[in-house]
């Protein structure tokens, strides 16, 4: 039995290392292309007309405030149109159509576009506005950003050939200091868009649109085969099929669309279950074609990192559920040739550290401050385990689930607060027993090594505590949360 559990957490620490260590190529990119920059039309002048696109589900606290900016963006109104793509089943509707109403009166070529159903959710209603659209540029905001006034002029410089087909601006955070829970998002997407976003860009791998605050060339969606929703990562799908097609990509890190994050952890649990199982669908789906194409090996490999990273997750978990009976093998007196090489697997730690710390000084004057909270960070991803695994064992089942939207409730300085507002969840899935569960077994560990001394051990599983016990306990306080 203790061979066994041995094993187990060697190929588990195995598999996080691998995808941990890759933070240092990322590095190593980062700090080879650091001055490179993408070719800007710096005489643009507005000439092709662009329709943006507003997905809507039941937006009750931001739809004003998307169309109101999405109207002020600067370009010649004859040139570009708003199509408000709304699927909402509440009273967003009747409100969306009163402003459409005072926005056509006021000159805008606005339109409210509804469907009978929400087939294929997000994908179906892009798809469904395309039909319509007169644009050669399709711009996409979700409900939850304010895109800037001169973000058209600004993206479309971009577009010097023919062969770009979509340009992709980095996200900011208008909620970012909200909390704990907003802080830790921020870091997270930080990493995300300076680090991978930017250096596979610039190094020349395959980049994905984030579902919004981008620009696509309306006939490079179509000649990818348009919107599809046989996954929950439209956009990541559409985005590899594109660039298989050879269309080419721009990564804007210096220029940002503000979005407010998830200030609610049973929205955000969710909006992590789709983007994980969704990156699994996509991964089944468009790796086979990756690696039959005739793209560079260092293309295709890189491919593969982004696709699968998300597979991390049970792997995390078993972990964490093997840290435990560990201390109790190594103090039977046997295996020291074993936990000695185990030491080795740090190394992944400091490679995300240094990674999302690259990030943070990258953009931030105060990196510092933002840096500190990396560990709590780290607990909160191996507390997120539980979730996320579940999504990986889904994508992987090919069971299919419902797209289920992240709610926006506003929320952008310590004043506002998503409590006591419709869209939050009540309900309290079987995930959040397990992350309970999770915290009181690793409450367990945490006792063994202070019991045998194994102080080495103790962050590790303090982490894991405090990851599963924030998780369970917040989800719990959060969907309990009436006012």
């Amino acid at each position: 039995m203790d061979e066994l559990v041995l094993v187990a957490y060697f190929l588990s620490l195995s598999i996080l290392f691998v995808f941990g260590s890759h933070g240092f190529i990322m590095i190593y990119y980062h700090r080879k292309y650091k001055n490179v920059k993408n070719k800007q039309n710096e005489k643009f002048e507005p000439t092709e007309f662009v329709t943006i696109q507003l997905p809507l589900y039941n937006e009750l606290y931001v739809v004003e405030r998307i169309i109101d900016t999405t109207c002020e963006i600067e370009y010649p109104k004859d040139k570009f149109e708003i199509q408000v793509l709304d699927d909402s089943t509440d009273e967003t509707v009747n409100i969306v159509a009163g402003i459409v109403e005072k926005k056509q009166a006021e000159g805008f070529n606005i339109y409210h576009i509804r469907r009978d159903s929400r087939k294929g959710f997000k994908a179906g209603a892009l798809r469904e506005g395309l039909k319509s659209a007169k644009g050669v540029f399709i711009a996409i905001f979700d409900a939850d950003f304010i895109p800037k006034k001169d973000f058209l002029k600004k993206t479309l410089s971009f577009f010097t050939d023919d062969k770009v087909g979509m340009v992709q601006t980095r996200w900011e955070h208008l909620n970012g200091d909200y909390s704990i829970l907003t802080k830790a998002q921020a870091l997270a997407l930080d990493g995300h868009f300076v680090i991978e976003q930017s250096v596979r860009n610039k190094a020349g791998f395959f980049i994905n649109f984030n579902g919004t605050g981008g620009v696509w060339r309306k006939s490079c969606i179509l000649d990818a085969g348009n919107w599809q929703d046989d996954t929950l990562t439209e956009d990541l799908d559409l985005s590899y099929r594109a660039q298989l097609n050879g269309w080419r990509f721009v990564f804007l890190k210096d220029f940002t669309s503000p979005a407010e994050l998830p200030s609610e952890i049973n929205a955000l649990k969710n909006q992590q279950f789709r983007w994980t199982k969704g990156a699994i669908e996509t991964a089944k789906k468009i790796l086979p074609l990756v690696w039959k194409s005739r793209v560079p090996l260092r293309i295709k490999l890189q491919a593969t990192f982004h696709l699968t990273n998300n597979l991390v997750f049970p792997f995390i978990l078993l972990s964490a559920i093997l840290n435990v009976p560990l201390i109790f093998i190594k103090n039977s007196g046997s295996h020291e040739a074993y936990f000695a090489l185990l030491s080795m697997f740090v190394l992944a730690f400091v490679s995300s550290f240094l990674f999302y710390m690259y990030a943070q000084k990258d953009i931030r004057s105060d990196w510092r401050k933002k840096i500190v909270l990396f560990p709590l960070f780290m607990a909160g991803s191996m507390g997120f385990a539980v979730n996320n695994s579940r999504a990986v064992i889904e994508g992987l089942l090919n069971r299919k689930s419902e797209f289920v939207r992240t709610p926006k409730f506003n929320v952008e300085t310590e004043k506002d607060s998503w409590k006591g507002k419709r869209y939050t969840s009540r309900k309290l899935g079987f995930s959040t027993i397990v992350e309970l569960v999770m915290a009181i077994y690793c409450l367990v560990g945490i006792a063994a090594s202070i019991y045998f001394l194994e102080i080495a051990a103790l962050p590790f599983q303090l982490m894991f505590f405090i990851g599963f016990a924030f998780v369970s306990f917040t989800s719990i306080k959060h969907a309990l949360q009436k006012v």
